[in-house]
């Protein structure tokens, strides 16, 4: 479909719009929706599998509710495109992700219709759960609803909010989006229970047939409601698990049944109290080429929509970091029985779907659940193996307490690999992993390491494989260097830092991949007469004492330079160091301000962060200083 043949879309800039279209435009309206979305994201890469799967589910939300007065808390917020372009941001839609852009996630201060913030699974309940008791208390009469997909409902957090809501008896509804899918497929009970009961023919024909011949006569329907329970008891042979939280359960419905949903969500707003709505859709829906290869097609990058050919190549391109993990974790492994893999419903995310092909009895997907996935690995540990937890920076966030209490009060063999380091680009500040650094560097008994390039990726993997401590390696979304490994690993002396450039002028010391544009920048600064000494620390925790005593006594001009936030950083920690010791040097810490990142391209962001091979470079001639 072009641009020119859209018949709806330019006139629905808010709900009110949406609702005066009938029943038959409406459908129409999904279908161009649809497309909008796919035409879209084909040229501005985005999260399209899970939008297209709630299109019509969107459109039902905010045709019986009052948004936004009724508060929709999207869940992750992956399948929030529909919802943004409904509530006036079509105009803005070709933004999306973009630096200065709308945001690819939900975000209150972008619009009044965005109730809560989204980024991180699981957390959709609670919030509701929060904005419905704050309007019971102030007296306001408004809905609240969560929709949170079946892979975020294997995340502790969304029990957490089911349990508490559940026991409150307030007035909320939370709407289960069950696809089998969150990235990659689901895993685990949760999943195969939503399986039993849309598989159970006998009570889906019974409720159906209940319902239809129910429909006219509203006060019978709420006398047969009550007994339900009992009834899915007795079909099911087992209780259900929603109800045992004390939310009334209803479904499964087809969640591209426009008609259907428009009329339950209709009955269900007029039933008080915890609600659940089960709704079955389908990743992708609508477009073959997403519904065939849902994994592939959760965010597929520059495509052509017509043919479904997506057009980023890889050919003649170095490879991804986390392909460099992945195939060294198998390779480790593979010599050493003790080695196993761990994952939060990330394998093809971060590449540990290479490991699972091969040695599936020694890999394990977690669910959505990061801070059991790192407790879990500590187990392990704790049980003689050598666990590679595999965590994106932002989402290792969630299992702090975990790292602390569970891996480095015992001193635990827990690896644990931070994948999406540093500044990720253009899925914004709910995912830039920037705070790793600070959040870690005060944990005791850590060691804190950053590669500069694949090689060293691969050799700190084996030497965290051999080191018998907690062991953490951050490394970067995207291509490496290009840089061809050593047939042979190399085992790493623990803190110790290694010299890529002596210089007697100015002392720059870097952490991680960053150093290879800051090797850059130091070329060019002796190309205009200024000696620079470059180290590549390697490691945050523990820093190289030795390197620094010889900075502090050679230097009076020092650069620092890392991905991650200024505040407690490698850079502070270095000031501190050189000033305990009288040092005079002085540090000029090149890191993140204090501010979230939003999305942009990494080039983009770097530059705007300070961080980039032109701000080296002028740090290192002393250019604004």
């Amino acid at each position: 479909m072009t641009r020119q043949e859209y018949k709806y879309i330019d006139s629905i800039n808010s709900p009110d719009d949406l609702k005066k279209l009938d029943r038959r435009e409406l459908v129409e309206y999904c279908r161009e929706l649809r497309r909008y979305i796919v035409e879209q994201l084909s040229d501005n890469p985005g999260h399209l599998g899970s939008s297209l799967g709630v299109v019509e589910l969107t459109v039902a939300l905010h045709y019986v509710y009052d948004t936004p007065h009724d508060k929709l808390v999207w869940d992750v917020g992956h399948q929030a495109y529909a919802h943004k372009i409904i509530t006036g941001r079509r105009e803005q839609f070709g933004t999306n992700r973009k630096l200065g852009g709308i945001s690819g996630f939900p975000r209150m201060e972008e619009s009044p219709y965005d109730a809560f913030g989204g980024g991180h699974s699981s957390v959709s309940i609670s919030a509701a759960y929060g904005i419905a008791s704050a309007a019971k208390i102030k007296g306001e009469k408004r809905q609240a609803v969560a929709i949170i997909g079946d892979g975020a409902l294997t995340g502790g957090l969304a029990f957490e909010g089911l349990n508490n809501a559940g026991a409150s008896n307030t007035d909320m509804l939370v709407i289960l989006n069950d696809n089998d899918m969150s990235i990659d497929p689901n895993v685990g009970a949760m999943k195969e229970y939503l399986l039993s009961i849309t598989a159970s023919r006998q009570y889906n024909k019974l409720k159906d047939k209940t319902w239809k011949f129910l429909s006219p006569v509203p006060g019978l329907r709420r006398a047969v409601q009550k007994s339900s329970a009992a009834l899915k008891t007795w079909l099911l042979r087992r209780s259900n698990l929603f109800e045992s939280f004390n939310f009334r359960y209803f479904g499964p419905v087809d969640g591209h049944d426009l008609t259907t949903l428009v009329r339950t969500l209709r009955q269900l707003k007029q039933i008080p109290g915890p609600k659940l709505l089960h709704v079955l859709t389908l990743k992708g829906k609508g477009y073959s080429p997403a519904e065939k290869d849902q994994s592939n097609w959760h965010a597929p990058g520059r495509f052509d929509p017509e043919t479904g050919v997506r057009l980023s190549s890889s050919e003649g391109l170095p490879p991804r970091y986390q392909d460099i993990f992945g195939s060294t974790l198998l390779d480790l492994a593979l010599a050493d029985r003790r080695i196993v893999g761990v994952t939060p419903a990330m394998p093809k995310g971060c590449s540990m779907n290479i490991m699972m092909e091969k040695l599936p009895g020694r890999c394990f997907d977690v669910g959505i659940a990061e801070g059991h996935a790192v407790t879990f690995s500590a187990g392990l540990a704790a049980g003689g193996l050598v666990p590679f937890c595999n965590i994106y920076s932002s989402f290792m966030q969630r299992a702090y307490d975990n790292v602390i209490h569970d891996v480095a009060l015992q001193k635990l063999p827990v690896v644990l690999c931070l994948d999406r380091a540093g500044i990720v680009g253009e899925d914004g500040a709910t995912h830039q992993g920037v705070f790793d650094i600070a959040y870690f560097m005060p944990v005791p008994n850590l060691v804190i390491s950053s590669p500069l390039d694949e090689a060293e990726l691969r050799n700190m993997m084996y030497t965290a494989s051999r080191s018998g401590v907690p062991f953490v390696i951050r490394y970067p979304r995207g291509r490496g260097e290009g840089v061809t490994p050593e047939e042979h690993y190399l085992e790493i002396p623990v803190g110790k830092a290694r010299i890529l450039r002596e210089g007697k002028e100015v002392a720059l010391l870097t952490l991680g991949p960053l150093g290879n544009a800051a090797a850059r920048a130091a070329e060019r600064a002796a190309a205009v007469g200024i000696s620079v000494l470059h180290a590549d620390l390697r490691f945050a925790k523990p820093l190289d004492y030795d390197l620094l005593h010889r900075v502090g006594r050679d230097f009076r001009r020092v650069v620092t330079l890392e991905d991650g936030v200024r505040i407690g950083g490698v850079g502070a920690e270095i000031t501190r160091f050189l000033s305990e010791n009288g040092y005079p040097a002085r540090v000029t810490a090149l890191a993140v301000g204090d501010g979230f990142v939003e999305h942009g391209t990494p080039q983009e962001l770097y530059k705007l962060c300070g961080i980039d091979e032109k701000a080296v470079y002028r740090a290192i001639v002393g250019e604004g200083r």
